[in-house]
């Protein structure tokens, strides 16, 4: 295969992930990774150093206008960016050391986590008394809703967020992906804060989460130019096209179906790396 081929299988690939990706709400690294790795034989290390790369732009694009429009928690995102830093650059460090086939499973389980997470009935709760110590950090704060209409919320369970915020780190910096399900389950379910400021503000965290991550990669060798600048292009194009295709349609079915074939990709990451394929 030549290199123009390889990259412009890759950008087209990388396009339909982006919108995949966008459509699911998981991110363009669930198909990025099985994408590289199983069809184009990548190394599993370098699949995983360009999707990091990717998440960096397209959190870093959305997470914008989230914070411009007032919904996304800086100061939460700030805070809990601790725990998940640290768990990043724990996971890079495990990631780069452990064999492809247990990464694989591992990437495979959370997959299927996270395409289950993705399509669950989810109500909007909002606590309005804080924990004394999420008071203390002034955690709780306010979202809009109309113009010119706040609704204030409160923060419970610091300590456990925080907690889970670590995992979500170090699974993002093993797998490559932005592992916004569990950050919004840290937020969400277990410090009570409104769904849709946990999922805003976990787009806004990504980016750095996986930032922290790419430097191990770097060090490591894993970060290629001609891997991850197809890739980082195609993601975009593809959550681009996905945002406008998701404002026209139900996105309770589009996330049902792609979670079927997030499913299979899930799958078939478990499959090859039980039977040793990385």
């Amino acid at each position: 295969m030549t290199v123009i081929t390889f990259t412009l299988i890759v950008l087209v690939g990388s396009i339909a992930a982006g919108v995949i990706g966008s459509l699911s709400g998981l991110g363009g690294g669930i198909v990025v990774i099985p994408l590289l790795s199983i069809v184009l034989g990548v190394d599993l290390h370098y699949a995983i150093g360009a999707a990091l790369v990717s998440v960096i732009a397209t959190s870093s694009g959305s997470a914008a206008a989230y914070v411009r429009e007032g919904v996304a928690n800086m100061r939460l995102g700030m805070f809990l960016e601790i725990a998940t830093t640290l768990g990043a650059v724990g996971g890079a460090l495990i990631s780069t050391m452990a064999p492809g086939s247990i990464i694989a499973v591992i990437f495979g389980l959370a997959l299927i986590f996270s395409a289950i997470n993705s399509i669950r009935k989810k109500e909007e709760h909002i606590v309005q008394n804080s924990s004394l110590l999420a008071e203390k950090l002034k955690l709780p704060s306010q979202y809009p809703v109309k113009k010119g209409e706040w609704v204030k919320y409160g923060t419970k369970n610091v300590i456990g967020g925080f907690s889970m915020m670590g995992l979500a780190g170090m699974l993002s910096g093993m797998l490559g992906i932005g592992s916004g399900a569990f950050k919004v389950i840290a937020m969400d379910t277990i410090m009570k804060i409104p769904f849709k400021v946990s999922t805003t503000t976990s787009n806004f965290m990504m980016g750095v989460t996986a930032l922290a991550s790419c430097v191990i990669y770097v060090q490591k060798g894993y970060i290629v130019p001609d891997i991850c600048l197809p890739v980082m292009i195609g993601v975009l194009t593809g959550a681009m096209i996905g945002s406008k295709i998701l404002m026209a349609t139900d996105p309770k079915k589009l996330r049902i179906f792609f979670a079927f074939v997030i499913f299979f990709l899930a799958a078939n990451m478990i499959y090859n790396g039980l039977n040793g394929k990385f």
